[in-house]
């Protein structure tokens, strides 16, 4: 459902039309952080990726806001009606970050790469990377450390750092198969 939705609403944002109203189940009335990805259908190259990491919204409402965010992602050119037919959407539901504490030369031993997105902090300095991300780039732990680090604008190594916090999260991720087609629940190996 929270795939659909996310559609719904990337089509709107896209198209200048008003939102459907949607009537949402209780769950999305919890607060989570939420966060949707755009890929294109034909070689699954990143379209676009907005969210909410902090669960500060009701599901729904970050939801939609992300889904319209991410048309807008400053990264990208504005998404297109054209390319409505031609981009994938994923929808990963978070879990609230934690703080990773510890001895810093032991912290790559404390995430779990398919399991765990991470966020560094140092700062006015920010950064985060889905669960999915050092799957898909085959990075060992250690590697997901430094590149959150250096996509934060930080130095790879900061994470050793005691000044640089450190946080970790879930994700439930569901995605479609093709454009407007099944939706099924990914997993991450």
């Amino acid at each position: 459902m929270a795939v659909r939705i996310a559609r719904k609403a990337v089509e709107a944002e896209t198209l200048n039309a008003t939102p459907e109203k949607l009537d949402m189940p209780e769950g999305f009335r919890q607060k989570r952080g939420v966060f949707v990805t755009l890929s294109t259908y034909s070689n699954h190259e990143l379209r676009g990726c907005i969210g909410y990491p902090e669960p500060q919204l009701s599901l729904g409402n970050a939801l939609v806001r992300a889904a319209q965010g991410v048309c807008h992602d400053p990264r990208f050119p504005p998404l297109g009606g054209k390319e409505l037919d031609h981009i994938v959407l994923e929808v990963t539901i978070l879990t609230p970050p934690r703080i990773i504490d510890g001895d810093r030369k032991g912290m790559p031993s404390k995430i779990v790469v398919g399991r765990d997105g991470l966020i560094t902090e140092r700062g006015p300095f920010r950064g985060l990377l889905l669960p999915q991300v050092p799957v898909e780039w085959k990075w060992d732990s250690e590697t997901f450390l430094c590149q959150t680090c250096m996509k934060a604008g930080l130095p790879p190594d900061c994470w050793l750092d005691s000044e640089t916090k450190l946080y970790s999260f879930q994700g439930e991720i569901f995605a479609e198969d093709e454009p407007r087609g099944k939706v099924r629940r990914k997993t991450l190996e």
